[in-house]
C-alpha cells in the first residue's frame, strides 16, 4: 500500500544558537530556537513520515516537556522515526521538502542535506528533493524572524 503524509514546522531565529537545517550546520548569525536542535527541515520530514503511517506527530513521540529530548539532534529523531516505520512494516520511498527563509541561502547546502537525510532513513539521494524559497518579505518569515519547512513523504507499507 502506498501512503502519503504532510509535515510542517516553523521556529523562531535566535542569537546564540547554531543553525542546523537538514542535519547540516549552516554558517549564520542566528540559529533556530527550540527544545531540540530545532531543525525545521527534519521536523517537517519526521511529521510527514509519521503522518503517512497514522502515527501522530513528533510532539507526541518527542515532547518538549521531556528533558530527555532537550538539545536532541533531529537526525536522531529522524532515525527513530524511520525505526518506527520499520516496526509498522513501512519504508519511505520519496521525500519532498520546501524550506521557507529569507536568508541564509539554502541552495549551496542541498547536496549535503540530501546525503545526510539519505543516510538517516536509508533512502537513495535521488528520492529526496530539497527546495528553498523566500516569503517575499511578508510576515514573520519575511521579516527574518524565523524559518519554516513543509514536507510530503510517500511511504510503502506492507
Amino acid at each position: 500500500m502506498i501512503r502519503c503524509g504532510i509535515g510542517y514546522d516553523v521556529h523562531r531565529l535566535a542569537k546564540g544558537r547554531k543553525l542546523i537545517l537538514g542535519g547540516v550546520e549552516i554558517a549564520y548569525s542566528r540559529g533556530l530556537e527550540g527544545h531540540s536542535d530545532a531543525d525545521v527541515l527534519l521536523h517537517a520530514i519526521a511529521d510527514a513520515l509519521l503522518g503517512a503511517v497514522g502515527a501522530g506527530d513528533i510532539g507526541q513521540h518527542f515532547p518538549n516537556t521531556d528533558e530527555a529530548f532537550r538539545d536532541m539532534s533531529s537526525i536522531e529523531i529522524l532515525r527513530r522515526v524511520a525505526a518506527l516505520l520499520a516496526e509498522k512494516k513501512a519504508k519511505a520511498k520519496n521525500i519532498d521538502v520546501t524550506v521557507i527563509a529569507e536568508e541564509p541561502k539554502i541552495a549551496p547546502h542541498i547536496p549535503a542535506i540530501r546525503k545526510t537525510i539519505a543516510g538517516a532513513i536509508r533512502l537513495g539521494e535521488s528520492s529526496i528533493s530539497i527546495k528553498a524559497t523566500t516569503n517575499e518579505r511578508l510576515g514573520a518569515i519575511g521579516r527574518r524572524e524565523g524559518i519554516a519547512a513543509m514536507a510530503i513523504a510517500t511511504v510503502e507499507q506492507e
